[in-house]
């Protein structure tokens, strides 16, 4: 069975930029405006009144100093507090495939391939447009990809379970080239008036390459393996989905949008994460101690910092750990990626790991090795 190799990664990033700031504005605007037209249920003791953010609560709570989204003016508007996107029609390319176009000609570039030279396609995010056709295919189709495509979703995880299904396809000759990508719109899935976690997302899409030593043109990464797990558990959770127009609810719909126990989760998941990486580091005869970066999913500065700090049993620096999330905030599958994607300058020989871990619980692990 032969090895498989990363040899490109593309990112594309929206237009928009929303700061701490304007997103405070617009969210304290929200709960005045919340809190008048309930003043009398409030003076009576019959709701209580809704506490405003702050850029230092933000801050503090997650490390993100803005975020990037598909549309700013909707998001900021007190009235409507989520994103306002023109349908297409179905002749037209959707705008997640759109974003994963863009990605992808990035990463096949930097790979140097073209759509000849891939054989699958596979579409790995926390939320699809549609149940079909299938992203992945549309994103074939625009690019002029032969061979197959399918989507997946395993929420935070999707891309290092991509890159591991990928892989996979490479290793057992399925498939010369396989085209990962990552598109996620989470701005749609977030609860902007939701206090907790109003900062939390951000919109991206990521992309890579993954491919066989013997098609391969560029040195990129060998994949010395990877490692996957789930346990499942509702601290993360979106219960959105086709049968909801079947169940005949009303009133609070809040679950049908991201909602998680957010201590809760940093409790349980940051040792699963740690524990995880170092097993998978000490099968293949690698202790974390020599690794030279770890590109760790980013949902919270304090998560990242505490799963690097115990596997170094000391701090991790900005180099062994990059940040992203304070510019792009949480980007779901994309994030991990997007840290590899920036910060991937290490010397022939070196050893890095691309982890990624949230809802389901999820997390998967892919341990690399810069090519000469």
């Amino acid at each position: 069975m032969q090895n498989a190799l990363i040899t490109g990664t593309g990112l594309y990033t929206p237009p928009h930029a929303i700061s701490n700031e304007e997103l405070v504005a617009s969210f304290n605007e929200y709960i005045r405006r919340w809190n008048a037209s309930h003043a009398e249920a409030i003076a009576k003791g019959e709701v209580e009144a809704r506490a405003e953010s702050s850029v230092e609560f933000i801050e503090k709570a997650s490390g993100i100093k803005q975020r990037y989204v598909v549309d700013k003016e909707g998001i900021l508007d007190p009235e409507r507090m989520c994103p306002r996107i023109t349908p297409r029609a179905n002749e037209e390319l959707s705008l997640m495939a759109e974003m994963a176009v863009a990605a992808a000609r990035q990463a096949l570039a930097a790979a140097g391939k073209t759509a000849a030279d891939i054989d699958g396609v596979i579409c790995a995010a926390s939320n699809m447009p549609r149940a079909y056709p299938a992203l992945s295919i549309e994103v074939q189709n625009a690019l002029g990809i032969a061979g197959w495509g399918f989507d997946m979703n395993v929420a935070c995880s999707s891309a290092t379970f991509g890159i591991e299904q990928a892989a996979n396809a490479v290793k057992n000759g399925s498939a010369r080239a396989v085209l990962m990508i990552n598109p996620e719109i989470c701005s749609a899935h977030l609860e902007w008036r939701d206090r907790d976690c109003h900062f939390i997302f951000g919109d991206v899409c990521t992309a890579v390459v993954i491919e066989s030593p013997a098609s391969a043109t560029v040195k990129g990464w060998e994949i010395l393996g990877t490692k996957l797990a789930t346990v499942f558990s509702n601290n993360i959770r979106n219960n959105a989905g086709f049968l909801n127009r079947a169940e005949d609810k009303t009133g609070d719909l809040r679950d049908k949008l991201f909602v998680q126990e957010g201590r809760k989760v940093f409790k349980e998941v940051c040792p699963m994460v740690a524990e995880h990486i170092a097993s998978h580091l000490g099968s293949l005869d690698l202790q974390p101690s020599g690794v030279k970066r770890f590109w760790l999913h980013q949902a919270n500065l304090s998560m990242n910092q505490l799963i690097a700090r115990r596997l170094l049993e000391r701090d991790a620096s900005v180099e062994e750990a990059p940040v992203i999330l304070d510019q792009y905030a949480n980007t779901s599958s994309a994030g991990s990626i997007i840290a590899f994607h920036l910060h991937s300058n290490l010397a022939a020989g070196e050893i890095g790991v691309i982890s990624s871990f949230g809802a389901g619980y999820s997390v998967g692990s892919v341990v690399l090795k810069k090519q000469g």
